[in-house]
């Protein structure tokens, strides 16, 4: 298992793309920037350029986003976005054949419901323009990633390149995946991050989710599982034996839930970037992830809503 090198900028793997929502009441259609991968390395670019970070200088914490967009308008759009934040856009491949991502997203009480559209050009990556990664970099992707078999094979080259500290953010979204594919992605991660729905799928049997995420991290040689589980709260265990429960979020204001995994993963990689003790990291994700659900999407442009946290995160 290789040690994770916080020095090391973290490479962020995967799709990038539109979430359109139509709400329900009036049908009106809203596109937002959007994909797990994308919104992490979002959230880590924000944080990485608020102050108070830590000794650390936040230039090894800009994150490297890996991934593909179409020659189009929407393509056009993210590329003018992260441009627009000083985001690290030099890994983002354009795809003249296949169009951006889109998904649709269809909210109900707040939860959203998704039709993830097939063939767009992240599941395109081109493994001959990936990026050499030093031993100990951490390695964000999810299972998404690898739905189609150019991309699948791209991460599988880019796992296989070096000795990566690999985060894998289990999404088990249908029909996009297979318990034999989402195994062989968590074999050989150093961390995962998962719900409690997803944990009953894929860790052994056990008298409780403590039992069987340890089951899991003994199987699959981990040193960290991380669950998240909604209006309930969130749960660590670590392959020491170290667990931690956390109750119920506060939630201040709720607009919709989308993203809110993704925060929350930002934030778990935040506190292995800057070696945070474990109760500290779990709480800090829950608290932005319930400041997630607070506001449209999955992200903020505003850089005042990450200094809020970064500010408070650098008190004694």
């Amino acid at each position: 298992m290789m040690a994770l090198d916080s020095l090391q900028r973290p490479l962020v793997f995967g799709e990038v793309l539109f979430d359109r929502f139509t709400e329900e009441a009036s049908g009106q259609v809203t596109e937002v920037l959007g994909g797990a991968p994308f919104n992490v390395a979002w959230h880590l670019h924000a944080f990485a350029q608020t102050p108070d970070q830590g000794p650390q200088q936040p230039q090894g914490r800009l994150p490297r986003l890996i991934s593909r967009v179409g020659r189009d308008p929407l393509g056009t759009r993210i590329l003018q976005a992260m441009a627009e934040q000083d985001m690290d856009s030099s890994l983002v491949q354009q795809d003249a054949t296949h169009p951006t991502g889109t998904v649709e997203v269809s909210l109900q009480r707040g939860e959203p419901s998704y039709d993830i559209v097939a063939e767009r050009a992240y599941d395109f990556i081109d493994s001959a323009l990936l990026p050499k990664a030093a031993p100990g970099t951490l390695l964000y992707h999810g299972t998404l990633a690898a739905r189609h078999r150019v991309s699948a094979a791209a991460l599988q080259q880019l796992r296989d390149s070096g000795e990566l500290a690999v985060f894998v953010d289990v999404n088990l979204r249908a029909p996009w995946w297979t318990p034999e594919q989402v195994s062989s992605l968590i074999e050989g991660a150093t961390y995962i991050k998962l719900n409690a729905d997803e944990l009953a799928i894929l860790a052994p049997p056990g008298h409780s989710l403590e039992a069987r995420a340890q089951a899991l991290i003994a199987s699959k040689g981990l040193t960290a599982t991380f669950i998240t589980l909604g209006a309930e709260g969130a749960l660590a265990v670590s392959a020491n034996g170290e667990y931690l429960r956390l109750g119920p979020p506060r939630v201040e204001r709720f607009v919709d839930a989308v993203g809110a995994g993704d925060g929350f993963a930002s934030v778990l990689i935040l506190g292995l970037l800057h070696d945070w003790p474990l109760q500290q990291t779990l709480e800090r994700a829950q608290t932005f992830a319930s400041a997630i659900v607070g506001q449209r999407g999955a992200t903020s442009r505003d850089p005042a809503f990450y200094r809020a946290f970064s500010e408070q995160w650098s008190q004694p």
